[in-house]
């Protein structure tokens, strides 16, 4: 399933888990994506949008 934001395109970021001993392993930071009605072109369609996007009104709730 694709971690992405389908109005801004905000995806996964990538970096290291560095523990105490200094072991390094690769991880990712998921955006925080929740899955809303959004009116688009008239029609209500259910798209999986970051929660800035929705904080921001770039999404018309419906």
């Amino acid at each position: 399933m694709a971690q992405v934001c389908e109005l801004c395109g905000k995806g996964p970021q990538f970096g290291n888990n560095i523990s105490h001993a200094h072991n390094v392993t690769r991880r990712r930071w998921n955006p925080n994506l929740q899955s809303v009605k959004s009116v688009t072109n008239g029609a209500t369609k259910r798209v999986k949008v970051c929660t800035s996007c929705i904080k921001t009104g770039k999404v018309v709730k419906g």
